[in-house]
């Protein structure tokens, strides 16, 4: 599933789209809230959009909840069949996610982005730092659709810009919400090949 992704959002690009949106920007925050990268992973910091008041903040989280087990970080939470208004949601901005294909390193590594937008979002769900845990975040995933289906048989819930403050404020069902996109919604590039 998606453990990768990049985030190269111009800060006027974010502005703009939030304005447009009427989800408002703190007045305190500014480019240094969005950092560029083009790999964020698992464990990694990234910034994340949430309801503070009636605005949409980014705050730096920690890419994964940590193990409540013996097993691994999760990253990715199913979201099929459930509820999320008990749940802190969140937008993750990205520009694009990787998915991977092969059996042996390195992986062929192919990008997603969305059509007609200058950036994306991912639904996720995140939680309060504890101890000397950070807050994190993971990236709510459904069915594929036809353009990921090729490449997984998951997919991260990408949400169009319409639906952000739906997600946000949950002014709509998690089903109605949380479904894949129409196929022709995302450009897919190989952008390296594999061994196999």
């Amino acid at each position: 599933m998606c453990n990768d992704y990049e985030q190269h959002i111009r800060w006027a690009e974010y502005c703009d789209l939030m304005q447009a949106l009427k989800l408002g920007i703190p007045t305190h925050q500014n480019e240094l809230d969005l950092p560029q990268a083009d790999d964020i992973r698992v464990n990694d910091m990234a910034p994340v959009m949430r309801a503070a008041g009636n605005q949409i903040e980014l705050s730096p989280m920690n890419f994964s909840f940590q193990p409540s087990g013996r097993g691994g970080p999760v990253f990715n939470f199913r979201s099929e069949g459930r509820h999320f208004a008990a749940s802190k949601r969140c937008l993750i901005p990205a520009t694009a996610f990787f998915e991977f294909t092969g059996k042996k390193y390195p992986k062929t590594k192919h990008r997603f982005a969305l059509i007609g937008a200058p950036f994306l979002a991912i639904a996720g769900i995140w939680r309060e730092g504890q101890g000397n845990h950070p807050a994190s975040f993971a990236m709510l995933t459904t069915m594929p659709g036809p353009d990921v289906e090729p490449y997984h048989n998951r997919q991260v819930v990408v949400l169009r810009p319409e639906n952000w403050a739906a997600w946000i404020y949950l002014t709509k069902l998690e089903a109605e919400l949380l479904q894949p996109l129409s196929g022709g919604s995302l450009t897919v590039d190989t952008v390296r090949a594999g061994i196999d």
